[in-house]
């Protein structure tokens, strides 16, 4: 009799505890076969649309200059080195004129001596009625042309055997082009100098994508060597040839922050405007059959084929049959097939969160 009743018990325990074995079952069952993703709003919007160009900072065409005597001689002393900052009024080089350029001086000098002392005499004379007028036009004449001539040769020159060139304003030695003991012809380059915001950016930029380009637009420039160098500049220049060396075309962006030269940047030139839906990068899929995206209402995820208008770093413009009201995945869409169940992870998280504020509820007290 006591054994028929174990029986019956066990029995009863079985019934009650198998239906909950069952619905356990199928949950889990369930939860195996949704894939847990992260979703987000899909809006309508506008992004840049920036051309992409690589190219380094160099002097600006007219952010130089090319110092020269205009005279032949020897460098006696070079004080700079290329890649040095300098000031305005700052010592470059010294240059020692020739012997044959200060004989020419010399000559200029006493010529005008001669020529001012004819005048003089001429001028006594006329005053006696010894000598006419025109030949005290021809004195005039003669010192006048004898002091633009040692003018001319004073500002080539400057008048000295030792001649110091200085910075003609603040910036940075470019080239040197000479050695110290140096003898060079009359107007050779001695120093190139920059100044100090002269430099612009030049990019090569593809020969199709040429009439995207017009001088004014907006471009940000990254420094390749450090990301953390971002500066806003203008389109000041584009060429109307391809560069022999590189087979690109060359475009100047100027901007007004001092940039180290020879530096390598990145250029992102804003050409216009992409329009459409701003979806994540990470969104959009590509197979066989093209451009893609999944949406979800939470429970499901439908497949939207989209066609990709552009993108940045982070947002890709899309067009395609998106509704507003579903969000797009943007996490475990690569284990998504149409119609598939889905989880959502910022859901759980959410749920999660709600069941560690909620108090614990507490039992019936037992006597």
């Amino acid at each position: 009799m006591r054994s028929f009743r174990l029986f019956l018990l066990l029995g009863a325990t079985a019934t009650v505890t198998l239906p909950f074995f069952l619905r356990a079952q199928e949950d889990s069952k369930t939860e195996a076969a949704s894939v847990l993703v992260e979703t987000q709003p899909v809006q309508r919007g506008e992004i840049a649309d920036k051309l992409v160009a690589y190219g380094s900072a160099v002097p600006a065409i007219n952010g130089g200059m090319t110092l020269s005597v205009q005279a032949e001689g020897r460098v006696t002393h070079i004080a700079v080195t290329p890649g040095e900052a300098v000031h305005a009024g700052q010592t470059l080089l010294e240059f020692h004129l020739s012997a044959a350029a200060s004989s020419t001086y010399s000559q200029a000098v006493s010529a005008l001596k001669l020529a001012q002392e004819e005048r003089t005499r001429t001028t006594h004379l006329l005053e006696q009625q010894l000598a006419t007028r025109d030949q005290k036009a021809q004195a005039d004449k003669a010192a006048s042309d004898a002091q633009a001539a040692l003018d001319a040769l004073e500002h080539e020159t400057g008048g000295k055997p030792l001649q110091t060139l200085v910075a003609p304003f603040d910036g940075v030695v470019s080239t040197v082009p000479v050695a110290q003991g140096d003898r060079v012809a009359a107007g050779a380059p001695l120093v190139t100098i920059t100044r100090s915001k002269g430099l612009v950016v030049t990019v090569g930029v593809e020969p199709s994508e040429r009439g995207r380009l017009s001088v004014g637009q907006s471009v940000q420039v990254e420094s390749l060597a450090d990301s953390a160098q971002t500066h806003d500049g203008k389109l000041v220049r584009i060429d109307r040839s391809l560069n022999p060396k590189t087979r690109l075309v060359d475009a100047d962006v100027a901007v007004d922050d001092e940039l180290l030269q020879g530096d390598a940047f990145r250029a992102g030139i804003e050409v216009g405007q992409l329009k459409g839906w701003l979806v994540p990068r990470d969104a959009v899929l590509d197979d066989d059959e093209g451009a893609y995206l999944f949406q979800t209402d939470g429970k499901k995820a439908v497949r939207v084929k989209v066609k990709r208008v552009g993108s940045d770093e982070e947002t890709t413009v899309v067009d395609g049959p998106l509704d507003a009201k579903r969000e797009v995945v943007v996490v475990g869409n690569y284990q998504l097939e149409d119609g598939m169940a889905v989880r959502k992870a910022n859901a759980d998280k959410s749920d999660d969160a709600k069941d560690e504020k909620a108090p614990a509820k507490s039992g019936p007290a037992k006597p």
